[in-house]
Formats: structure tokens, C-alpha cells, sequence
């Protein structure tokens, strides 16, 4: 399973979550089956509220699904009518989100869990 994470910094493992999905400044892609760790930049990370486009820079790294500390209502829907999974996780790093992820701890987000702005954390 290849899994999108968004973080703070380009720490591989170690990187830490972004408070939110579109916002952040790195994507570290999380491969559960090799065990293997990517991290992609984030073009679209200085934006408007409702306006953000993160996908695009993930275009063809065959993303299965998110894991992310928060996220908005437009973003969660496009990514569930493409068949991605979003889940919440509250800890620090990727590192702790494969844990999680291995332990099956994380909680799928639904549309009334999305974020309704940028500042909800």
C-alpha cells in the first residue's frame, strides 16, 4: 500500500505531520510493503483556503491512501471519489504513522470530521 503523508520537514521517517493536508510544505509517500520512504515537495502549499490543488503534484505515484492530522471537506471528497482513503492520525512523526498504520489504529475520516478552515487545529 502506498500511503501520502503530509509533513513539516524532509526527515524521511523522521519527518513530522503538517497540521494540515494541503498546507503542507512536503509529502513523504510511504511504501507498507517495502518498507520504503519518499519525499515529494509540495508546490501548492501557499494558498487560499479552498483553493489548494495538492494532488497534482502526486500525479502517478499510485497513492492508495492519505494520512493526515487534518483536511478540508473539497479535498476529502475528491480524493474519496478517486477511490483514496483519508485517515486520521494524531502523533508526530511518519515513523509513528507506519506503527499505527501496521497496528490498525488509524480512524478513517469522514465529510463531518473534514477541517472548515485552515486554523481548525
Amino acid at each position: 500500500m502506498r500511503i501520502c503523508i503530509p509533513t513539516t520537514n524532509d526527515k524521511g521517517r523522521f519527518s513530522e505531520l503538517s497540521d494540515h493536508f494541503g498546507s503542507a510544505a512536503n509529502f513523504v509517500i510511504y511504501d507498507s510493503d517495502a518498507d520504503s520512504f519518499q519525499t515529494v515537495a509540495n508546490s501548492n502549499s501557499e494558498h487560499e483556503h479552498g483553493t489548494c490543488h495538492p494532488m497534482s503534484n502526486l500525479k502517478g505515484f499510485g497513492i492508495d491512501a492519505i494520512v493526515c492530522k487534518g483536511i478540508g471537506r473539497r479535498a476529502l471528497q475528491r480524493l474519496h471519489e478517486n477511490g483514496v482513503k483519508v485517515y486520521r492520525a494524531d502523533v508526530r512523526s511518519v515513523d509513528e504513522v507506519a506503527k499505527s498504520l501496521a497496528e490498525t489504529k488509524l480512524q478513517e475520516i469522514s465529510a463531518q470530521d473534514a477541517c472548515h478552515g485552515h486554523d481548525c487545529h
